[in-house]
């Protein structure tokens, strides 16, 4: 790879390494907000965190599919960190006490940043398992259709992947405080949601793959080098 296409595939991984981390720190930001999605067929009670974050299984799949496997799990182990290093920078700003002119008081601070320990807990180990999950199924399926097949890959290990990420993240955050009923109807509902995300992203990867093994002229099964 010459020098100039070697900085110019340097420079998209690390647009979509930021667009990755970024995702993946507002949906951990605005996750205590609940919205209501209406999909005609039915009306999802969600998150709001729970939009970016299939965002995060096409970046991944992306980085996958033209970087390889050591790159898309190089992004996941980022955005752990990144995801850490937030709410250590969060748990400082409970530490000092509002001004009393403060827009923004302790009470609404606290309210909206301080997330319990169980709540980090859940998020860190539901991400990093479901990610690393996304990442393997991909290439597994990839090396299993000889790189056919895109379509394949991305949902199979997607929608798996969103339903571990669903079961650890309800299961940690509330079990011994709701019935099992009320959990599996939140996991289902949430991993349904996931699902139509993935569904809809497949032409958007297929483009993505297309416009990039152009740019870069890579062949199918092929995978730029950093």
């Amino acid at each position: 790879m010459i020098k100039q296409q070697k900085e110019k595939a340097l420079g998209l991984y690390i647009i979509l390494l930021a667009m990755f981390i970024t995702s993946l720190i507002v949906c951990n930001m605005i996750t205590t907000k609940f919205i209501e999605v209406d999909l005609y067929f039915k009306t999802f009670i969600l998150p709001a965190g729970i939009l970016p974050y299939p965002i995060t299984f096409l970046v991944t799949d992306l980085l996958s599919e033209i970087y390889g496997r050591r790159k898309a799990n190089l992004a996941v182990l980022s955005g752990f960190v990144a995801l850490a290093f937030t709410i250590l920078i969060v748990f400082l700003g409970q530490q000092f006490n509002a001004i009393e002119d403060s827009i923004v008081s302790d009470e609404v601070y606290n309210m909206v940043f301080g997330n319990s320990t169980r709540a980090i807990v859940a998020s860190m180990i539901a991400y990093l398992v479901a990610q690393f999950v996304d990442v393997r199924l991909y290439h597994f399926w990839k090396k299993l259709t000889n790189g056919k097949h895109l379509w394949l890959r991305n949902n199979a290990s997607t929608i798996l992947s969103q339903l571990l990420d669903s079961v650890l993240v309800i299961t940690v955050l509330f079990y011994g405080d709701k019935d099992f009923s009320v959990l599996s109807v939140w996991i289902l509902n949430a991993w349904l949601f996931k699902v139509i995300c993935a569904l809809f992203d497949t032409p958007i990867l297929y483009a993505l793959v297309y416009w990039l093994r152009n740019v870069f002229s890579i062949k199918e099964n092929e995978e730029l080098e950093l």
